[in-house]
Order: C-alpha cells, then sequence, then structure tokens
C-alpha cells in the first residue's frame, strides 16, 4: 500500500506521488520542464493558463485529470509507507496507552492543518485570479496580504522557507528508504541458507555473515540513481503501481502475523518515560506528514470541490492503519521491536518475501520522493546552463542529490533515528507550525474568532515545541546512545516470533 508521501513550493508535485506542475514554468516560461505531467509535454504553460477564467476554479492537466477513485488512492499512496512500519517502535517510545491517543490527536491536528491549506489556497486563486497556487505560493501570498508591512517586504522568503523544508523533507524520506532497503535486504541475505518454510517451529538460525549494511547502501546506489533519470511523472506511475501492490500484499501478511496469538498487555508500560515521547513525536510526524501532496492532487481532480472529502476520508483510512499498526505490532513484539517492524518477522521463506515485497516497494517509491526535491532544485541549474547542455546538467545534478542522500544514510544507519530526526526538523514545521499560521495571516482582514486563533495558536505551539524537543533528543541519542541499537539478528526475531505462536 503506499508513502513517501508532498511537497513544493517554487515548483513542485506530491510527495508521495501522483502528479503537479512546476510552478517555476509560470514564472519562466522559458525553461522546458523536462519532468512535465502535461497530458502533453510539448504542451507550453501558456497554452494551459490561456484557458483560464477570472473568477473560477480551475486546474492545470485538464485533459487528464483524476477521478474521485484515483484521487484517494493517491492519498493513502502518499501516507503509508516506512513511517507506518516504525509507528510500533514509536508507540514503545510513548507506551501502549499515550502512544495510540497521541497518534489520533497528531492525526486529527494534521489532517486539519492540511484542509487549512487547501481553504487558503482557493481563497487565493480566486482572490488573484490564479488557476493553481502551490504551498509556497500559498504562503508567499498569505504574508502579501499580512497587515504587517515588515512581512509584506520580506513575502518572497515564505515560498523560499517552504521550499527549504519541502526539500529537507523529501531528502530525508530518500535517505530513510536507503536505510530501510538495506536492513531488510542485509537480513533476509544473512539467513538465506536458513530460510524455512515452517513459520510455527522455534528454530536455531545460523546466519551467514555479509557485508555491513552501510555497503548494502554504496550496492544499491547505482540502481536508485538509474532510477531517478525516469523524470516523466507518467512513467513513474507505472513504478508506483507495483509499489502499491508490493506494499499492499505485504502489510496483508504483516497484518496476518501480529494479530496471532497476542500476549498479555499487563507488562507493557502505559505511559513510557517522558525522555523518549519526543522519538515518538518525530517518528509520528514523519508518518503523517503528506501535507505537501495534497494540493497537486486537488489541482488534478476532475471536480476539486469534491476533494475536502476525499482527504477526509482518506486520512480517516490512514489514521485507523497508523494506530492498528503500531499498537499491536508493539504488543506483538513488547520490548524487543525493531525501527521496521519487518526486521521482527520470523524466518521463513513467507516472511521473508514480506520483507523482500515491501523493500520493492520502497525502492520504486524513492522515485516519486526523489520528484519532489528534483522539481526545486534541478531547474535551478538547467536554466543556467547553455540549451545543448541541459540534459546533462540535469542528470548530473539528479546523480549529485542520490549520492547525498546515500551518505547521509550512511553517516546515520539507525532507521528508527533518521525517521524521528527527518519528522521533527521539517516534517513538524510543514504539517502542524505554518498552516494555523497561514490562516491567521490569510484571514486576519476578515476577523478571525477567539477560538480559531486560539485553536491555531495550540496547534503552531505543539508544532514548534515537538520540532525543538524532537530535534534535540534525536541528534542526542545519535550523538551519544542511552542504549545499544536494537540488533537486527533475524534468529532472536525468529525464535521470539514464533515461540508467540507456540
Amino acid at each position: 500500500m503506499l508513502s513517501a508521501g508532498t511537497r513544493s513550493a517554487g515548483r513542485w508535485l506530491p510527495s508521495r506521488l501522483t502528479a503537479a506542475m512546476s510552478t517555476q514554468r509560470l514564472r519562466n516560461e522559458d525553461y522546458q520542464d523536462y519532468s512535465s505531467t502535461d497530458a502533453s509535454p510539448e504542451e507550453s504553460p501558456s497554452e494551459s493558463l490561456g484557458t483560464f477564467a477570472p473568477g473560477a476554479y480551475q486546474r492545470f492537466g485538464e485533459s487528464n485529470s483524476t477521478t474521485w477513485f484515483q484521487t484517494l488512492i493517491h492519498l493513502l499512496k502518499g501516507n503509508i509507507g516506512t513511517g507506518l512500519l516504525g509507528l510500533p517502535l514509536a508507540v514503545k517510545n510513548a507506551g501502549i496507552l499515550l502512544g495510540p491517543l497521541s497518534l489520533l490527536v497528531i492525526g486529527v491536528a494534521a489532517v486539519h492543518c492540511m484542509g487549512l491549506l487547501v481553504k487558503c489556497a482557493r481563497h487565493f486563486c480566486l482572490r488573484l485570479n490564479k488557476p493553481f497556487v502551490d504551498y509556497g505560493d500559498t504562503v508567499m501570498y498569505g504574508l502579501e496580504s499580512s497587515p504587517s508591512a515588515w512581512l509584506r517586504n520580506h513575502a518572497h522568503w515564505g515560498r523560499r522557507v517552504v521550499d527549504f523544508f519541502l526539500i529537507v523533507t523529501q531528502l530525508g524520506f530518500c535517505c530513510v528508504y536507503f536505510v530501510f532497503l538495506a536492513d531488510n535486504f542485509k537480513q533476509v541475505v544473512e539467513a538465506a541458507n536458513s530460510t524455512t518454510t515452517n513459520c510455527h517451529n522455534n528454530e536455531t538460525v545460523i546466519l551467514t555473515p555479509t557485508m555491513d549494511s552501510r555497503l548494502y547502501m554504496l550496492a544499491l546506489l547505482p540502481f536508485l540513481v538509474l532510477l531517478v533519470f525516469i523524470r516523466n511523472l507518467r512513467v513513474l506511475s507505472i513504478f508506483s503501481l507495483l509499489a502499491n501492490i508490493s506494499m499492499l500484499v505485504s502489510l496483508i501478511l504483516i497484518y496476518q502475523f501480529i494479530v496471532q496469538g497476542l500476549p498479555n498487555p499487563s507488562h507493557l508500560p502505559l505511559v513510557a518515560p517522558w525522555k523518549t515521547y519526543p522519538l515518538f513525536f518525530g517518528t509520528a510526524i514523519f508518518a503523517f506528514e503528506g501535507i505537501g501532496m495534497v494540493l497537486p492532487l486537488e489541482n488534478k481532480m476532475k471536480d476539486p470541490q469534491k476533494f475536502p472529502f476525499i482527504l477526509y476520508l482518506g486520512m480517516a483510512i490512514v489514521t485507523i492503519v497508523y494506530i492498528s499498526l503500531g499498537s499491536l505490532g508493539y504488543l506483538q513484539f513488547g520490548a524487543s521491536i525493531q525501527g521496521s517492524i519487518t526486521l521482527n518477522l520470523p524466518n521463513c521463506w513467507l516472511y521473508q518475501s514480506v520483507k523482500l515485497l515491501y523493500s520493492i516497494g520502497i525502492f520504486f517509491t524513492y522515485g516519486l520522493q526523489f520528484y519532489v526535491p528534483a522539481e526545486i532544485i534541478v531547474p535551478f541549474f538547467v536554466s543556467r546552463a547553455p540549451e545543448p547542455c541541459q540534459l546533462l546538467v540535469d542528470l548530473a545534478v539528479r546523480t549529485a542529490m542520490v549520492c547525498l542522500t546515500c551518505i547521509l544514510a550512511v553517516l546515520i544507519p539507525r532507521l528508527d533515528l533518521v525517521i524521528s530526526l527527518v519528522g521533527s526538523v521539517s516534517s513538524s514545521a510543514l504539517a502542524l507550525v505554518i498552516p494555523p499560521l497561514l490562516e491567521v495571516i490569510t484571514y486576519s482582514s476578515e476577523g478571525l474568532g477567539p477560538l480559531t486563533l486560539a485553536k491555531d495558536a495550540l496547534i503552531s505551539i505543539l508544532g514548534f515545541v515537538g520540532f525543538v524537543v524532537g530535534t534535540y533528543e534525536s541528534l542526542a541519542e545519535l550523538i551519544q546512545p542511552t542504549a545499544a541499537p536494537m540488533s537486527t539478528n533475524s534468529s532472536r526475531a525468529f525464535a521470539y516470533g514464533a515461540g508467540l505462536l507456540l
């Protein structure tokens, strides 16, 4: 089923999925965007804008708009990925009672903020006769409408700030994918000689030592570089379908395993030590940070007026999946839960195939997650290169960006800390801090009730506190771990899992 997630501000497309157009193409029509999501790559932006009627609410890509069901699938795909698999450990960091309740609260707040972004974007589309505005432009226009002269004079920084957080978030997702793929492939390879067809007997597994997980990351690098050379989103959508299928099958098998023989939860703490709660927050907001995708998804709908209903329906499904997998996974594996629940599955071919299937899905999703920062960064360099060299510069910049995510993953090979750090640093700003402030500055001239102001302030403060404390705790744990990282030894995972089934 389906991830990374998304976001853009100067020119972007959904974090984990589907279509959007580069707003940069509106600002600089001379630049030929290699990654066009138009029905026809040759169609110029000016042709699309020529049909826009003032006062109407219209989108790009009118000829190949998506149905409500396609939009719902894209929304699910964009929110369900590696962040989901890390939620059982997140629940451990919060407690078996506090964890699910906190996931519900964060989910409601995150979905509400998505709705605020859509509301403000529509406001500026109608007010400024724009066919489409993205996240960054919405923030910029909001600052321009602010009663503060200083904010109006520095409104362009709004787009730049959103662009920055989008890049950090999306490249952070890509780093997480490197670590996830390396950990799972390493575990499968090490246990290959001892993998059985019997998932119910407790057997001793003799592992075959292999190379370090960081060497697996380097081995994956050339294949991911080739993947991001695909610059057309319609081609990537084929891989997205493969990712959807493989990850959906994997999730079904994971649920099938964790619901069997659940232990008595009485030995699990209702509330974990508060020092680990910031790590929970970072992981949870990492999972829920799909706000960057909402405007591109709405933009591609045949009937965008139905998007709010699709948004709330889709995110309700996502929230239920998050809470159930996080709670059941922690109940099943207890204190031995690892950064990804796939690493706790037993050593039999059925569950080894789950790891491989999910890894295949994550591999293909890398291209979708990468599309967003590429849409922001690549045009900056390509538009400044001579025309004969533009394609070469495009591919070189993409290669450098993939290498950067690989290097960062090598430097921080702990999956749980990478997820928590990315979530705390950038996801909290995009998902919780900016949207409520955007509503305040957008509608300040029209007057906002005290309850609305209090609500917006509360959500923004929640996001900011999570940003500060979560980042600090993640960095502190990274620099000086309080405990040794959980082993990814598959024999331990198999023995524990098989023992529960006996």
